[in-house]
């Protein structure tokens, strides 16, 4: 897979950007034997969230799938600082938080845009167990927050 992931985003046109600082007392990314989990991550882009506000009031639906895509590039951004990502040898879980409008129910597309960016960058590597939750709030107005759970190359670090 090493350099796999880097062809991928070249052909999109997405470079990793650097972590988002944290915004409160976690850190981006643990790594636990095999395993990688990143904390949630939000769709900063240069340091200012892409949308803000709640799914299907403020923020209509491909907006917020695209949200969910830059979270998943921040949570990758996140491995990657951490262990490299050339070390992923699958997604193994997205956990999606969609900050929902009263009757809003779609939040399984909306984090399509976090699951369908992963299988574009990492093939059938990609393919996941997942979650969507929605919440009546997330930090600082987001709509998406977006984690990740990993699987590392046990033969590599």
């Amino acid at each position: 897979m090493a350099t796999a992931w880097k062809d991928a985003l070249d052909r999109l046109g997405v470079t990793l950007p650097p972590v988002a600082a944290p915004v409160a007392a976690y850190i981006p990314a643990v790594r636990t034997g095999s395993l990688v989990y990143t904390s949630g991550q939000l769709p900063f882009v240069d340091g200012e969230l892409s949308a803000v506000g709640k799914v299907g009031a403020e923020v209509d639906l491909d907006t917020a799938k695209e949200a969910a895509r830059l979270c998943a590039l921040n949570a990758l951004a996140a491995v990657h600082d951490l262990v490299g990502l050339d070390q992923v040898v699958r997604v193994v879980k997205v956990v999606g938080f969609v900050a929902s409008a009263p009757g809003f129910s779609d939040q399984p597309i909306v984090i399509n845009g976090a699951s369908e960016f992963l299988g574009e960058v990492f093939g059938e590597a990609g393919v996941h167990a997942r979650s969507a939750v929605g919440v009546s709030e997330l930090p600082k107005n987001t709509p998406v927050e977006v984690e990740l759970i990993v699987e590392l190359d046990q033969a590599v670090g």
